[in-house]
């Protein structure tokens, strides 16, 4: 039995008289990994920043397992279990790797954000910090200044960061813009592995298509803002609309 953790019913955002996501009412379930693509300009990201409330909606409504969260904001919607990791890196540059992941798990377990209080006190945190700075082959990392970083462990970082605050749904936008052929596979495997809990829902945000074959159960697209394919991968894939869509050619409106 599917349980739908996210929803958008009629989700609508306007700038001035343009309206930038039209309308689009999508649910996504536990244990689905559903990639969002569309053409420059076709509403993704602005669509990604509705649901995560970077940007209040015109109409319509997010609503995460079973929460009306549409008025919440970016604290409050993290708190009740959405995470997102952003196309540009949103990390602290002058602390080291670990504290970066240690300030996030921290944060989870409501203890408040005190870096300066005992080395005790902290064990429990470090040792977690250290366990998922493991899985994202970071751990040779750890005491590096995050500022000294290369944009692919940069990347690793802020997924590792994910998935400390260990949230219900995850948004990836373009997970491994600006990394090397030999750094993508790491985050990719994770993102897979988060997918295969069963138990999370997992959005992404991506051009690539060999990425979206390898990860995606489903896919939507989106074109002018408003939704315009929605299926298997193949079936959509497959579709006249992605074809045009990628092949640069003109898609007449939806």
């Amino acid at each position: 039995m599917t349980r739908t953790l996210l929803q958008t019913e009629g989700l609508t955002v306007r700038f001035g008289g343009h309206v930038a996501v039209d309308a689009v009412s999508c649910a996504f379930e536990a244990g689905e990994l559903t990639a969002i693509v569309g053409p420059n300009g076709a509403g993704k990201t602005t669509y990604f920043n509705l649901i995560s409330g970077q940007i209040p909606a015109s109409a319509g409504t997010v609503t995460l397992d079973g929460q009306d969260i549409t008025r919440q904001s970016v604290a409050q919607r993290c708190k009740a279990g959405l995470g997102r990791a952003f196309q540009l890196t949103n990390l602290f540059p002058a602390l080291s790797v670990l504290e970066n992941v240690r300030l996030v798990i921290q944060a989870h377990a409501h203890q408040g954000v005190n870096l300066w209080s005992t080395a005790i006190s902290h064990t429990e945190l470090t040792e977690a910090a250290e366990a998922v700075l493991e899985r994202v082959r970071l751990a040779d990392q750890a005491h590096a200044v995050v500022s000294e970083l290369s944009h692919g462990n940069q990347r690793k970082l802020e997924v590792a960061m994910l998935i400390a605050l260990d949230p219900k749904v995850y948004m990836f936008d373009e997970p491994t813009a600006g990394m090397s052929v030999d750094e993508a596979p790491v985050v990719l495997d994770l993102i897979a592995e988060l997918k295969d809990q069963r138990d999370r829902t997992v959005l992404l945000v991506e051009h690539k298509m060999d990425v979206i074959r390898t990860l995606a159960d489903r896919i939507i697209v989106l074109h002018n803002g408003a939704l315009a394919a929605d299926g298997d991968p193949e079936t959509v894939m497959a579709s006249d609309v992605v074809q045009e869509a990628y092949m640069g050619k003109e898609l007449e409106d939806v």
